[in-house]
C-alpha cells in the first residue's frame, strides 16, 4: 500500500464523523493529534511524550472510557509537556462526540501499513493529507495552501543555499518552507556533507514561519517536524508588533492572504511607512523591509497590488526603490481561491541602498491563451517551462518567447508607477453565428456569477478568520 491510498483510507474515515457535525478541516485537526502518537511510535520517538499518554495507552481504551481519557490526553500534553508535542496540543480539544466513531479511527489508523508509509516518508504521508484537505472546496482551506508544482518553481528559483536564513511570514500549513528544506537537502546529500554546525543551524534554525490561525499553525508545527525541521514557527500575526522583530532574511518565500483586515482597520505595526487596510500592501511592505542586503525574494499577489493607487502607488515606488524588481510572473486564473481571482509572483532583491535599484522589470505572460485550471486540467510543472527557461537565461534580451516582455522603469513612471502590465495582446475571437448557442452562454454566463459569488463567500471566510498563507 503506497501513501496515497494510505491518505485515501485516512480522507474516507472524515465520512465517521459527519454525524458528529465535523467539518473537514476539524477532521484534519483530530487526525493530527492522533497520527502524532502513532507515528512517534513507529518512528521510535516516544521519549517526549509522558507515559502513560502514548499510542498504546490510547488504542488499549474503549467506549466510554476512550472518550474520556482522550480528552484528559489532549489537556495533559498540552499543558504538562515541553517543546513541539506542547506546542502541537496547546489548547487542543476534541470535536468528537460518539465514542464508536474515536474508536473506529484510532483501530484504521492502527490497521494502515506504517512499514510501506515509513519508507515513502511520513512527511509525505501528511502532506498528502493537507493537499486532499485544500482541494476539497467545503473545506475551505484551499486558502492556506499554495499549489505544489508552484512551490517548487518558486524555491528552484530562490535557490536558497546551506547557511541562509528563510521565512515564510504567512507559512499556512509550512510548504514553501518544507520544500525550500528540501532543495537544501538534495544539494548538501540530506545534510551529511555540512559541517555539524552548519547541519544543526539548518534543522534548527534556518526555516522559520509565522501563522496566525492557531489550528493551521498546529498542522505546519506536525508538518515541519516530520521533515526533521525544528525551527520556530511563531503563531501570531505578521502584521502586528510581533512582525517587527521577523527580519534579517537571505531569502522569503510566501503567499500571504488576501483581502482587508476586519472592519477595515489598518495594521498595528508602526514601522511601517505606508499602513493600510489592503493585507497584501501590509505584507508586501513587511517582506521587502525584512531582507538583509542583498536578501531575495519570491512573493504571490493579487493583480490590485499592482494597479492600486494611493498607498499602493507609494508602496511600489519604495519597493521599486529599495530592491531591484527584477520578475513578475502574471499567473494563471483558477489556482487559487476561484476561476476569477488573479495573481502573479513578484521576484526582487534588496538593494545595498534605498535609492533607484529597480532599473529594468521584465514580465511573463502565462494566463493570457492559457487553459482554466483545475481538478480536469491540473497544473503541472512543464506550464512552467518557458518561464524558467527565461528567468535563468544568461542574456535575457536574446530570448524568443511571446510571453516575454520588457519594460524600462522610466516606462513604468510614465504609466503612473502601475505594474499591471506585460500581458500579451489577444485580439477578441468572432462569433461562429452558425454554431452560437445562446443556453451554453447563459451557462457560462451563470458559471462566471458562481466564480464570483464563491470569491466573495471565502473572502468573508478569510475576513472571519483573520486570514491564512
Amino acid at each position: 500500500m503506497n501513501n496515497q491510498e494510505i491518505v485515501a483510507k485516512l480522507w474516507n474515515l472524515s465520512n465517521v464523523l459527519r454525524d458528529d457535525g465535523i467539518t473537514y478541516h476539524q477532521y484534519v485537526t483530530e487526525l493530527t493529534y492522533i497520527l502524532f502518537l502513532k507515528m512517534a511510535k513507529e518512528t521510535g520517538s516516544e521519549d517526549a511524550i509522558p507515559e502513560g499518554y502514548r499510542w498504546n495507552d490510547l488504542r488499549s481504551k474503549s467506549g466510554v472510557e476512550l472518550k474520556r481519557f482522550y480528552r484528559d490526553l489532549l489537556q495533559h500534553l498540552g499543558e504538562e509537556t515541553t517543546g513541539r508535542v506542547q506546542e502541537i496540543y496547546a489548547g487542543s480539544s476534541t470535536n468528537i462526540d460518539e465514542p464508536k466513531n474515536l474508536e473506529k479511527i484510532i483501530s484504521s489508523i492502527d490497521g494502515l501499513d506504517w512499514y510501506s508509509a515509513r519508507e515513502e516518508g511520513l512527511g509525505n504521508l501528511y502532506e498528502g493529507l493537507l493537499e486532499k484537505n485544500a482541494n476539497e472546496k467545503k473545506s475551505g482551506a484551499g486558502q492556506y495552501f499554495t499549489p505544489r508544482v508552484l512551490i517548487d518553481v518558486m524555491v528552484r528559483l530562490m535557490d536558497p543555499q546551506p547557511g541562509e536564513l528563510c521565512n515564510d511570514p504567512a507559512c499556512g500549513t509550512f510548504g514553501f518552507m518544507i520544500r525550500a528544506s528540501e532543495h537544501v537537502r538534495a544539494k548538501t546529500g540530506d545534510l551529511w556533507d555540512l559541517p555539524e554546525d552548519v547541519s544543526a543551524f539548518q534543522v534548527k534554525e534556518a526555516f522559520t514561519g509565522v501563522e496566525l490561525v492557531s489550528d493551521t499553525h498546529r498542522l505546519a508545527l506536525m508538518n515541519a517536524m516530520l521533515h526533521q525541521i525544528e525551527a520556530p514557527i511563531l503563531l501570531g500575526d505578521t502584521l502586528s508588533p510581533l512582525g517587527k522583530d521577523v527580519r534579517g532574511f537571505d531569502v522569503v518565500l510566501t503567499n500571504p492572504p488576501f483581502g482587508t483586515k476586519r472592519g477595515g482597520e489598518r495594521a498595528t505595526r508602526d514601522d511601517l511607512t505606508f499602513p493600510t487596510s489592503n493585507k497584501q500592501l501590509n505584507f508586501l511592505q513587511h517582506i521587502y523591509r525584512s531582507l538583509k542586503h542583498g536578501g531575495r525574494a519570491a512573493v504571490v499577489l493579487p493583480d490590485n497590488v499592482l494597479f492600486a493607487d494611493g498607498d499602493g502607488r507609494r508602496i511600489r515606488e519604495d519597493l521599486m526603490d529599495k530592491c531591484n524588481l527584477h520578475t513578475i510572473l502574471r499567473l494563471p486564473t483558477g489556482i487559487f481561491y476561484a476561476q476569477g481571482v488573479k495573481t502573479n509572483v513578484l521576484f526582487f532583491e534588496r538593494g545595498t541602498t534605498d535609492k533607484g535599484n529597480t532599473g529594468d522589470v521584465w514580465f511573463y505572460d502565462l494566463r493570457s491563451q492559457m487553459p482554466s485550471f483545475g481538478k480536469k486540467t491540473p497544473l503541472l510543472t512543464e506550464h512552467f517551462a518557458g518561464f524558467e527557461a527565461a528567468y535563468t537565461a544568461e542574456d535575457r534580451s536574446a530570448v524568443v518567447d511571446e510571453r516575454w516582455s520588457k519594460v524600462s522603469r522610466e516606462e513604468i513612471e510614465q504609466k503612473g508607477n502601475s505594474l499591471d502590465l506585460g500581458l500579451m495582446r489577444v485580439e477578441a475571437e468572432e462569433i461562429d453565428w452558425e454554431t452560437y448557442d445562446p443556453a451554453e452562454q447563459a451557462r457560462e454566463v451563470a458559471d462566471l456569477l458562481e466564480e464570483a459569488a464563491s470569491v466573495l463567500r471565502e473572502l468573508a471566510v478569510d475576513l472571519e478568520s483573520g486570514g491564512g498563507e
